[in-house]
């Protein structure tokens, strides 16, 4: 069998009973570690399951996924992806291609950052599509996220933004050369974000497409940091305050949060507690969000 287990969001111990019970008996198991991490070293998971753990970084589970599924007809493999295994990231090809070779397949569902966003005091049912904020580079900064914000925009749900990580990443000179030589870790901070979405605005206001603007340096939103871990934070703003939030929030990994004009006013009571400045937040939740329901 196959087993994809969720590990949760913070440390060791957010796996569940019944994936510890299956990660400790399984002949080999695999730890995902591209799409995002835990607060976590891979040896302090090791010491707490009692088990070895083989990093699948994003190369193995492309390319050599036939070494994962070795053999997972006859003994138990468990996968373990933070989060849930089909929250913010999907594994659907890893599954068909198991499928494929007639291996059995179970999940074991645990916390994502879908869910736990909860934290920020927004309602889950009044968020719209989410979307992935990437680094930008001089010459690519891809704008796919901003249509989705104006659908969500239009009916007056939240986003939550999913922002990015470089894990085992190569240069553009490496990989072209073939050298297996990694660039150091990164991890996409709220105040990044925020500003590469004014950024984002500005052009597309510029090029004529963004009159009435999807959002702006006044657009209320919420920074989140290690949601679910002990040092868990949020701060509440405008996006033009958010862009310097990253010293309140501290280290990864981020997400952000645009409030939806439909924002009930419970919502709000509860993220003006996160803000940067409340009288500000009061002022532009007056003018801009309340009544809008």
């Amino acid at each position: 069998m196959l087993y994809l287990i969720g590990l949760g969001l913070s440390d060791e111990t957010d796996i569940t009973v019944k994936g510890l019970e299956i990660v400790r008996r399984a002949a080999r198991v695999y730890l995902e570690a591209y799409t995002s991490i835990l607060l976590v070293d891979k040896s302090v998971l090791e010491s707490y399951y009692g088990r070895e753990v083989i990093l699948a970084d994003r190369e193995m589970v492309e390319s050599a996924s036939d070494d994962i599924l070795a053999d997972a007809q006859n003994v138990d493999v468990a996968f373990l992806v933070v989060g849930d295994p089909f929250g913010a990231t999907t594994h659907t090809d890893l599954v068909l291609r198991a499928r494929a070779l007639s291996i059995p397949i179970s999940t074991v569902p645990n916390a994502s950052i879908m869910s736990a966003i909860g934290a920020t005091g927004l309602q889950l049912y009044n968020f719209g599509q989410t979307v992935s904020m990437v680094f930008f580079t001089e010459t690519w900064k891809p704008a796919s996220f901003y249509d989705r914000i104006r659908e969500n925009r239009n009916i007056g749900l939240h986003t939550l933004v999913l922002l990015d990580i470089k894990v085992k990443e190569q240069s553009l000179e490496n990989m072209a050369r073939g050298r297996k030589i990694y660039e150091p870790p990164r991890y996409m901070t709220v105040g990044q974000c925020a500003a590469q979405m004014l950024e984002i605005e500005q052009m597309k206001r510029e090029e004529g497409e963004g009159q009435h603007g999807v959002y702006g340096e006044e657009s209320l939103a919420i920074g989140a940091a290690r949601v679910g871990g002990k040092t868990e934070k949020f701060v509440s703003g405008t996006l033009k305050q958010l862009c310097d939030a990253d010293e309140l929030l501290g280290g990864p990994l981020h997400s952000l949060v645009l409030l939806g004009r439909r924002t009930h006013e419970l919502e709000s009571d509860y993220a003006r507690e996160f803000a940067v400045d409340k009288e500000e937040w009061d002022r532009i939740w007056k003018r801009d969000y309340e009544g809008k329901q």
